[in-house]
């Protein structure tokens, strides 16, 4: 079988691309690259930023290395387009943005093996080092997301709006292994990335150089429109944060919301920051087809990246056909608007959207 397999420079991809290899497939490396130095920047190991260079340049010499033919596609201006005008307008919008999800739909999984494809490369599947598992069903018909093996790495959150056929030609060879496993092969095969950091973020510097927006000062306020200190802008706080507020007094306070059309912070005490319900839309259904309005699924669900899904919880369809409204009655603190909701069954993933309210 014919596989391109995207690599990073990172060990989990370059671990794929040896193990897909050793397997006897006929393998190709394929990179996007993405940084045009329009932003300034910063040091942080991250997927944009000044570190990509380097990141291609290691890549390259492992693909020479295990002899395998490789391609970098310029992404640049796509990239710009989509991912960080998305971004910008999401963050000054007042709601929270979760660019890697979309980037994975968009571009990692979506114009690269596109331009792959449209540039001559021949492959039958497509290969990243992501922590995930595919699984066809063959009663239903669906390409199944599930967690990986490795819950501590597992990126299906991350995976969420992959279209079924992204997922029937996708493979995730790490979805099956623990993260030591994969640094100890690394290691037994000498490969320079064995014991690289993992990246972290999303941006390498400022997150602020992104969104071109001057300071600009405001209130943060508590939930009866106190003023309780002021502040450079709305958009450098997030829904859930406690700390770097500047607002002293014994009991911690939280972000509970972020007005945009007044530049308000406003915060509350722990409890205020739990809720117990949510609403999203831009939903994609993943591991079952749109249930019937009002029918309720039992679930459990994610609305950030870290931790493992949260329950009990419960989602239906509302009657517009577009929103799923979930209720998780022992309470979530931290729901940011902008952000996903990911929806469980024991490891597959049912469905997810992104969250508007918290009703």
């Amino acid at each position: 079988m014919k596989v391109a397999v995207g690599l990073s420079g990172g060990v989990d991809s370059a671990v794929s691309a040896l193990l897909l290899k050793a397997q006897g497939h006929e393998v190709v490396g394929i990179t996007m690259k993405l940084w045009n130095g329009k932003y300034r920047g910063g040091t942080r190991d991250a997927c944009f930023g000044k570190g990509e260079a380097e990141d291609i340049e290691t890549a390259a010499r492992f693909a020479d290395r295990l002899g395998i033919p490789y391609h970098v596609y310029d992404c640049c201006a796509e990239y710009d387009r989509s991912i960080v005008a998305y971004f910008r307008d999401t963050y000054l919008s007042g709601f929270t943005p979760n660019p890697c999800v979309f980037c994975n739909r968009l571009m990692k999984f979506g114009l690269l093996p596109e331009l792959a494809r449209k540039s001559g490369l021949e492959f039958d599947k497509f290969a990243t080092g992501h922590y995930a598992r595919v699984v066809h069903n063959a009663e239903t018909g669906r390409y199944e997301l599930h967690r990986a093996l490795d819950e501590g790495k597992d990126q299906s959150y991350f995976l969420y709006r992959l279209t079924q056929e992204q997922l029937g030609r996708q493979l995730f060879p790490m979805g099956g292994m623990t993260k030591s496993e994969v640094r100890s092969i690394a290691r037994q095969h000498d490969l320079p990335m064995a014991d690289k950091p993992d990246s972290q973020d999303f941006y390498s510097g400022d997150v602020s150089e992104l969104l071109g927006a001057e300071d600009r000062a405001g209130d943060i306020v508590d939930l009866d429109g106190k003023v309780l200190g002021r502040h450079r802008g709305f958009w450098h706080y997030t829904v859930g944060q406690r700390k770097g507020l500047g607002i002293g007094g014994g009991t911690p306070y939280y972000v509970v919301s972020l007005e945009a059309c007044r530049n308000e912070v406003v915060v509350g005490f722990e409890q205020d920051a739990v809720k117990t319900s949510l609403e999203c839309t831009d939903l994609n259904w993943v591991g079952m087809a749109p249930p019937e309005p009002g029918m309720e699924i039992p679930c459990t669900l994610k609305v950030r990246s870290a931790g493992a899904p949260k329950g009990p919880a419960s989602f239906s369809l509302l009657e517009d056909g577009r929103t799923i409204r979930a209720r998780f009655p022992e309470g979530i603190a931290g729901i940011a608007p902008g952000q996903s909701a990911v929806f469980y069954s024991d490891t597959k993933v049912l469905a997810g959207g992104v969250i508007r309210r918290q009703p």
